[in-house]
């Protein structure tokens, strides 16, 4: 039979590795790998493609990613990419004269070291959009910057209290400045306006057409609910994955709320069956066990630093009660989830392995894939209980480089010892642990090859930074397992990640070999062309 795809003309990564030079592809399937030969499958319908030395591998997946957020982000005021505090004003000025018609100012994607500690105030919004309500999350979601009169309609003053899961940071005195961190985020974002329906699909398309720009064929959505104003992207998947135009294969991870418990695990099985159509499945829990190191509420086993280096007695915030997470773990498994835990203190960490270890000590031996992300801060005694339990690293790789908010915010607030074990890649995977990789855009860029370049280097594209760690560097085959079959194993997608006969037809092709040429240069490579199941999803102009 004629192929009705081939690709010819360039090394194809395999599980063997560079080891094939063609490959054939019927249907949504790869039929054939091989080298010259192959082209006998070429017939008068045939697509051949020309390689022409391009690297041909398959498709990258995110394991942790927030699509429809980001692009709802794209479509508002957007602050990614500013790195400066009058950059971002500017930014906000520009988009509220260009939109008068608005109630609210919505956006986000700032970034912390663009700010005195990390916290900007809302003088700065006041002076640019003194009439109408400002509500701006961060680039991690952990925090947001608002105005007066945004705290005005919410009611915060020096009297409301800090909620058990966040802060409200004020002046020296006990005036809220405008940041909200983590859960009192909600105490504004409860009242801004939420996205249409429509909107929300038009966000999730826009997203994963820039994905698959990217190369990325098929991903884990990483909050499908309701948290902290954030728009649940659920109706979006269900509509795309019912009108056929949510051309990605992708697995939904089901928002834990961290002020309920056990009672609302029935709730979750509905939603599973519900929301579960065509490409999309709900199989997934998602556990916020903490915060971000940044704003000092990711869970640590030792208190943080102040400036001097001295103790504080802060250790960080549990937003899920660690007594019980081991018998929500459990029962979670044993009804088949998968649990996705955002795992980014040292503490947070070993309380994910812990209920892990109960849930495989309850239940026995399971399919479930549980995956812990983030892994900023890992104690080295946890390191190779990942591979014993089970447990995939799920790594965000661009995170683990030098940059102000690490050197700035970060550092100096864990000390030397603690500073020493963030995003321990090649640990876990000496360990033996099974590595997988994400983005969590619009944290950060959902480039994989971005990724890569920062998992193989320990550097920012383009920096000059001395290496972050360079013991925790990837080799480049290992950071391209991760993006594709080690996520593939988490969104329990075990016919794609790989290139052989049989397997579905993702397929990215490069504008290069990255392979052929130095580390340092990775991230100079582009995606030409994206396929899902054999479709062409896109190609480059």
């Amino acid at each position: 039979m004629h192929a009705d795809l081939l690709f010819t003309g360039g090394p194809v990564l395999t599980p063997e590795g560079r080891t094939a030079s063609a490959v054939a592809v019927t249907g949504d399937r790869v039929t054939a790998v091989g080298g010259d030969e192959l082209r006998a499958l070429a017939g008068p319908g045939t697509e051949v493609v020309d390689l022409a030395g391009r690297l041909l591998l398959p498709g990258f997946q995110d394991a942790h990613v927030h699509p429809v957020p980001a692009g709802l982000e794209l479509a508002q005021c957007d602050l990614s990419g500013r790195v400066t505090a009058e950059e971002s004003v500017a930014a906000v000025r520009a988009y509220a004269d260009a939109h008068p018609e608005r109630e609210w100012i919505l956006g986000g994607g700032w970034s912390m070291e663009a700010f005195a500690g990390g916290t900007p105030t809302k003088e700065l919004l006041d002076a640019v959009v003194p009439d109408r309500p400002v509500y701006l999350p961060n680039r991690d979601h952990h925090g947001a910057w608002v105005n007066s009169r945004a705290l005005r309609l919410a009611g915060i003053d020096r009297d409301t209290p800090d909620p058990a899961d966040g802060r409200i940071e004020r002046d020296a005195s006990g005036e809220p400045s405008g940041t909200l961190q983590e859960g009192a985020m909600r105490l504004v974002g409860r009242l801004t306006p939420p996205a249409t329906p429509a909107d929300r699909l038009a966000a999730l398309l826009h997203a994963q057409r820039h994905l698959h720009a990217l190369g990325i064929t098929a991903w884990q959505d990483a909050l499908v609910g309701d948290f902290l104003g954030m728009d649940d992207p659920a109706d979006a998947y269900r509509t795309a994955a019912l009108d056929g135009s949510l051309t990605a294969r992708v697995r939904g991870a089901l928002w834990w709320d961290r002020e309920r418990g056990a009672e609302q695990i029935p709730e979750l099985v509905e939603k599973r069956a519900a929301f579960s159509h065509g490409r999309f499945r709900a199989g997934t829990v998602k556990l916020m066990l903490d915060g971000v190191a940044e704003n000092h509420t990711a869970a640590l086993l030792d208190p943080y630093l102040d400036r001097c280096g001295c103790a504080t007695a802060n250790r960080g915030k549990s937003f899920i009660d660690r007594a019980r997470l081991p018998e929500y773990v459990t029962e979670l498994d044993a009804l088949g989830f998968q649990c996705h835990f955002h795992a980014l203190g040292d503490r947070a960490v070993r309380d994910a392995l812990d209920a892990v270890e109960a849930a495989r000590a309850a239940n026995g031996p399971s399919d479930t894939r549980p995956h812990l992300a983030h892994l900023q801060v890992v104690h080295p005694d946890d390191v190779p209980r990942f591979a014993r339990l089970g447990a995939t690293a799920n790594i965000q790789p661009l995170w683990a480089a030098h940059e102000p908010q690490m050197d700035e915010l970060t550092i100096p607030f864990l000390g030397a010892e603690r500073a020493a074990w963030q995003y321990p890649f090649g640990a876990l995977l000496r360990s033996g642990a099974r590595l997988a990789a994400g983005s969590d855009w619009p944290v950060s860029s959902p480039d994989p090859l971005q990724g890569v370049h920062v998992a193989v280097n320990r550097v920012e594209p383009g920096g000059t930074a001395a290496v972050f760690l360079p013991k925790e560097r990837l080799g480049l085959a290992d950071a391209l397992r991760a993006y594709t079959a080690g996520s593939a194993y988490v969104n329990h997608l075990d016919d794609s990640g790989r290139v052989a006969a049989g397997a579905l037809a993702d397929l990215v092709v490069l504008d290069r070999d990255p392979f052929a040429g130095p580390p340092e240069e990775i991230a100079n490579t582009a995606v030409a062309l994206t396929y899902v199941g054999g479709e062409r999803v896109y190609g480059a102009e």
